[in-house]
């Protein structure tokens, strides 16, 4: 039986200074159907749920809904017409509770204990646990994403849009979030789901359609594909998943004991006696739901937050109360989740951010003088290595796409020949083909002998490349083991910590 067509998008095109975001693009979306819109980044699949969701102006083609003409010329259109999104970012506020953000999302929000009761009725409904009562800054990150799509289903949508939606979830949490999205597919509702994760598109999608550089190269049944065919669609090359060097395990390089710091960030989560060591040529993979102390363990470990002498070891050397500078010296070199402020200056060149960190290992400075030759030599040598897009190393780095400044920035710690290599979120938002690039190189350093310690939300890629696996939970650090043999179900508690066992009791 054919379900009747919702949306149709035909030749949308949408073209910004320098870039086509989306080049003659077509695709349709049945009633009731689950659709998956996949690519890699810059493909343009953020550009075009824009337009649907009316934030962005087509330059050329037409929508219709329903078979009329579908125009939206802001998000309250759309969202009358019948559409709504969530995006990867929430917009929710810490400091008020479920039932204000869900109203500070509607046109016309009913009186508070009317929401509240409605809010009650949706969730348990759609087995999205929420009480209206509680605080934002107290729920998990999956919690929230339930806000959201709670705060979309009682405009009762024809068509919902989320954006990368497993990011910050639990594999529990997952499940969840899937039971309600076959629900709502069930009772007509269409969804167009944009992730990166093709074994999920694979569990979940009906429909794939396949974008690269802008353009609609392939749709097909995502059941009917392997993950790594589906891969291959969107970068338009065959992919060789990294090599892990065997070979033996060196002496303890980084060794931390009994570490625990305040958090210096707002709404933060502090470390708790957080233990564990890792040895040359050993890559431990930290995993967990943003949020659990994931910048604050980077912060300790690279020396911006200090805490007692011997909480940190680099080669049995107590450095917990150096700084960066100290422990760069011996040998370790760290590179945080955030980009732009963080791990590069936005408006310095890529020179300049080369200089930043590498001036002590590369010994780019000399009785106080920048050699600015050797710094630029380093600036091109990691452009080079590690395939960076952009015009040349006199750019400034706000001027590169984030995948591309997460190359440069990897890179640059990575040519240091550092002892010790710490990077939270290696791959946040680059695409398939970088993603496996530096990958590579991480497995590459530690086959040379580095201790490299891995934090990331990406469990498929800790369970690529890393020997042990640990998880954080409200700042407190389980017991590293052995990924080999590792269940799907093992890690999802040992990220849950005691919420895991509380969403598996809600679920059933």
């Amino acid at each position: 039986m054919t379900r009747p067509e919702l949306l149709r998008v035909a030749g949308v095109t949408k073209a910004y200074p320098g870039v086509v975001a989306n080049s003659d693009v077509s695709f349709a979306i049945a009633e009731g159907e689950i659709h998956a819109l996949l690519g890699e980044n810059g493909a343009g699949k953020s550009t075009l749920v824009k337009m649907i969701y009316g934030l962005v102006k087509p330059d050329a083609g037409r929508m219709t809904l329903r078979g009329a003409e579908y125009a939206p010329a802001e998000p309250r259109a759309a969202r009358a017409a019948g559409v709504a999104m969530v995006f990867q970012h929430f917009s929710l506020f810490e400091a008020l509770n479920v039932a204000e953000n869900v109203a500070l999302g509607m046109e016309n929000p009913p009186p508070m204990k009317a929401l509240a009761g409605r809010i009650r009725a949706v969730s348990a409904e759609y087995g999205l646990p929420l009480d209206p009562a509680r605080m934002v800054g107290d729920l998990s990150a999956g919690e929230r994403q339930r806000v959201e799509i709670i705060r979309c289903l009682l405009q009762d949508p024809k068509l919902l849009i989320m954006d990368e939606p497993t990011s910050v979830l639990t594999p529990q949490e997952v499940d969840i979030l899937f039971k309600t999205l076959r629900q709502l597919a069930s009772e007509g509702t269409a969804i167009l789901y944009i992730s990166h994760k093709l074994e999920e598109i694979r569990s979940l999608c009906d429909e794939a359609t396949i974008l690269r550089r802008g353009k609609v190269v392939a749709t097909c049944t995502p059941r009917d594909r392997s993950a790594r065919e589906m891969a291959e669609l969107m970068v338009g090359a065959t992919l060789t998943p990294p090599a892990r060097a065997g070979g033996t395990k060196g002496r303890t390089a980084l060794e931390v004991a009994g570490l625990s710091v305040a958090s210096p960030i707002a709404f933060g989560t502090s470390l708790r006696d957080v233990t564990f060591a890792v040895r040359r040529g050993e890559v431990l993979g930290i995993a967990g739901v943003a949020g659990n102390g994931q910048d604050e363990l980077l912060l300790a470990l690279s020396g911006e937050v200090r805490a007692g002498r011997d909480t940190v070891r680099i080669d049995g050397a107590g450095v917990g109360d150096r700084g960066p500078n100290e422990r760069r010296a011996l040998g370790l070199v760290s590179a945080p989740e955030e980009r732009l402020g963080h791990a590069a200056a936005p408006d310095m060149t890529l020179v300049e951010n080369a200089l930043l960190s590498g001036a002590l290992r590369k010994r780019l400075t000399a009785n106080g003088f920048i050699d600015w030759e050797a710094t630029t030599a380093f600036a091109r040598g990691i452009v080079e290595e590690f395939d960076v897009r952009t015009p040349g190393t006199h750019v400034a780095a706000r001027a590169l796409s984030g995948g591309n400044l997460q190359k440069f920035v990897v890179g640059r710690e990575l040519l240091q020949a550092p002892g010790v290599i710490v990077i939270n979120q290696p791959t946040w938002g680059v695409d398939a083909a970088a993603a496996a690039a530096i990958r590579q190189a991480i497995l590459d350093r530690a086959a040379g002998g580095a201790a490299v310690v891995v934090i990331s939300q990406d469990l498929d890629e800790l369970l690529e490349i890393s020997d042990n696996f640990a998880a954080l939970n409200e700042g407190r650090l389980t017991k590293a083991r052995p990924v080999a043999g590792l269940t799907i179900d093992e890690i999802g508690l040992m990220m849950g910590g005691a919420h895991g066992m509380e969403v598996a009791h809600h679920g059933h």
